[in-house]
């Protein structure tokens, strides 16, 4: 009996009394092969529309978990994953300057754009030749209660409040924090305690 294939990690099933006396060789392979598809990570140069690959019993660059894309290639590129019939999903860091586009098979399914310096997850349906890529999210958006495990680290970052004109900033030349409507700093807290406003301040007051 011929051996088969796993359907989305292509792992070889020995067939019933196949490969006496070898059969370890291909136990070793698939554990290279599954240690790949758990943590594994990849280091590709790109220089224009690439492929990656996930053939059966074979180590191939498919298999790797994370992808890391360089190289310079001249402009945005399609990056395939094939073949189009196994359910994938990877993490991509794209340093290649340029967008890249992740496709599987050549029909009309969907297909996601992880722009240069992005970090994304994406998911293959491995539905054949219109086989779909779709964006795994990691925002907070429909986390209601999130909890921070450590202190919030805005990186040099804004604050921003929704789809109204209020931000907060630090301003790390003089270490004083901004409150900015529309671009424009309207309060300041600076670091020694004293307050500035750009308008008047009005005390007891019914806000």
């Amino acid at each position: 009996m011929a051996s088969t294939y796993t359907n989305n990690s292509g792992l070889e099933k020995i067939g019933s009394g196949e490969q006496a006396g070898t059969w370890g060789t291909t136990t070793n392979n698939n554990l290279d092969i599954v240690d790949r598809t758990v943590n594994g990570v990849l280091s590709l140069t790109v220089s224009g529309n690439t492929t990656l690959t996930a053939s059966d019993g074979t180590l191939s660059n498919g298999h790797y978990k994370i992808i890391i894309l360089g190289g310079t290639p001249s402009g945005a590129f399609n990056l395939t994953i094939d073949p189009n019939d196994q359910q994938k999903w990877y993490i991509f860091k794209n340093s290649t300057g340029q967008t890249a586009t992740i496709k599987q098979g050549g029909g009309s399914g969907t297909t996601v754009a992880i722009a240069n310096g992005a970090t994304n997850i994406v998911y293959a349906d491995g539905t054949g030749s219109n086989a779909n890529i779709a964006l795994v999210p990691t925002d907070l958006v429909n986390d209601t209660t999130p909890q921070l495990g450590g202190n919030l680290d805005t990186n040099g970052k804004s604050i921003l409040f929704g789809s109204s004109k209020w931000s907060i900033i630090l301003d790390t030349g003089d270490n004083d924090l901004l409150f900015k409507y529309n671009g424009t700093t309207v309060f300041k807290l600076a670091s020694s305690g004293a307050v500035t406003s750009a308008n008047n301040i009005t005390a007891f007051g019914s806000p």
